[in-house]
């Protein structure tokens, strides 16, 4: 096992990695930027070490810098968490080059699994249903409409290197796709520096649902279960569950099956996440892969019993997994609240300022993982999400019960959150029934405000 690591993020994820690495005794480097001097991420690790200013380019950001604050301390291996560089296949390179092991998938799953296109045709061809679509990038515009007269409208247009629902555009007649195409273009290559995009059929009104995998360095690979993420507004997630109760055990199964044989041939290894749209009918399909830990991780390690931080750790290190397909049973249900430093009453306006007053929820069943702390002062550098509430139940209206109870006691004093806006939508009646779809709070939720 390593004996140090450094963590290459700031924020919940940050403290998030560092306790899992305290627990095994694992000494941590916290990189931070000028601006996070203070921050609890750097108060918890061993040692720290500034990487730049304020501005993320700069720091979280700037390769050469963290590189050289793993040499200096002497760190054996680098956990990015996510954001950032978790998906930058020329940085676990980088990594690899100087004898630092990176805490992810091996540069080439990242590299291929970052081409939404690549990602697509791999999945196909080992078997894994994907939505009917051009095979890779379109080459032209003609291409483009001959492929839409063939699937049929709607459709949407992808960007390839693409993520967050930039570079992405809903087509619903001819007319319309070459404007799309080039907009999507532009803001592609805007965005990721590729202007790559691809064509699919649109699926209407479906859930988002993805698959936890966790694979070792020996070719074992096992899948732990289902988080239901179709709650999200503008294409980010607000709460996700597990299980999703949508699914059945034999739908379990089968997208499970496909998730890992999707994992194992792109040669996967650490934890992953294969997500899939499931339609009206029940039909599920692969849409991405992300070869990192995810924000919602939380709720899977409430149902498991299985701590992924510790699971990536351990497979970095060359350890077997020490459990099987079989071994995995789903215990009760969990719910995460992504809470945001945001002014929802006033169109999710960012809120940084100084927290006057914290005070986290407790109590059975419920896990804060947080970066925040009274006196903190909340920047407007970076990602606004400031905390996560999970809670777990026995069923899903006792996990739901507890998270409003949470929420009602959360207290963050100095900025406006979004636990007002999660407390409505736990209230929601949609909500509670789970009659819900990917842009249910856009076209449902939102207008019932």
């Amino acid at each position: 096992m390593f004996s140090k690591v450094l963590v290459a993020n700031r924020g919940e994820i940050a403290v998030r990695i560092i306790r899992a690495c305290k627990e095994m005794g694992i000494s941590t480097v916290a990189i931070y930027s000028e601006a996070d001097q203070a921050a609890l991420h750097v108060r918890l690790a061993d040692e720290a070490v500034c990487v730049g200013p304020a501005s993320s380019a700069r720091s979280y950001l700037n390769v050469p810098n963290i590189i050289s604050a793993a040499l200096l301390t002497g760190a054996e291996a680098i956990h990015p968490g996510y954001g950032y560089l978790a998906e930058r296949a020329r940085f676990a390179e980088i990594c690899e080059d100087h004898g630092i092991e990176f805490i992810g998938p091996r540069p080439a799953t990242i590299e291929r699994m970052g081409d939404k296109a690549e990602a697509r045709s791999a999945m196909q061809a080992a078997g894994v249903p994907v939505i009917d679509g051009s095979d890779g990038p379109v080459e032209s515009d003609a291409e483009a409409v001959r492929i839409a007269q063939e699937i049929g409208y709607p459709i949407i247009v992808k960007a390839s290197a693409g993520g967050g629902g930039k570079g992405m555009r809903v087509v619903r007649s001819q007319e319309d796709l070459i404007r799309a195409l080039n907009l999507a273009r532009a803001e592609a290559e805007a965005a990721f520096g590729s202007n790559e995009v691809y064509v699919e059929k649109f699926v209407e009104r479906p859930r988002h649902v993805e698959i936890q995998i966790v694979a070792d360095k020996y070719g074992n690979i096992v899948y732990l279960g289902e988080r239901e993420c179709s709650l999200q507004r503008r294409q980010q997630k607000v709460l996700e569950e597990a299980p999703c109760i949508a699914i059945t055990p034999r739908m379990r199964e089968a997208m499970g099956r496909a998730a890992v044989a999707g994992a194992r041939a792109v040669d996967y290894v650490n934890t992953g996440t294969v997500e899939f749209l499931v339609d009206e009918s029940g039909k599920f399909y692969f849409m991405e892969m992300n070869t990192r830990i995810q924000v919602e991780h939380p709720v899977t390690e409430m149902v498991t019993g299985i701590d992924l931080v510790k699971e990536q750790l351990r497979i970095a290190a060359g350890k077997k997994l020490t459990y099987s397909q079989e071994d995995i049973t789903l215990r009760g249900h969990a719910v995460e609240c992504r809470i945001n430093a945001e002014d929802t009453a006033a169109g999710f306006l960012p809120s940084p300022g100084t927290i006057r007053a914290y005070h986290a929820p407790g109590g059975m069943g419920v896990r804060v993982d947080s970066s925040l702390y009274t006196g903190w002062e909340v920047s407007p550098f970076y990602d606004p999400m400031v905390a996560k509430v999970i809670t777990w139940g026995r069923n899903r209206d006792e996990a739901i019960r507890r998270m409003r109870q949470a929420l009602d006691e959360m207290v963050v004093e100095g900025i406006q959150t979004s636990i007002p806006f999660h407390l409505e939508l736990l209230k929601d009646a949609g909500f509670q029934s789970g009659e819900f779809h990917t842009k249910y709070i856009e076209d449902d939720f939102m207008p019932k405000r």
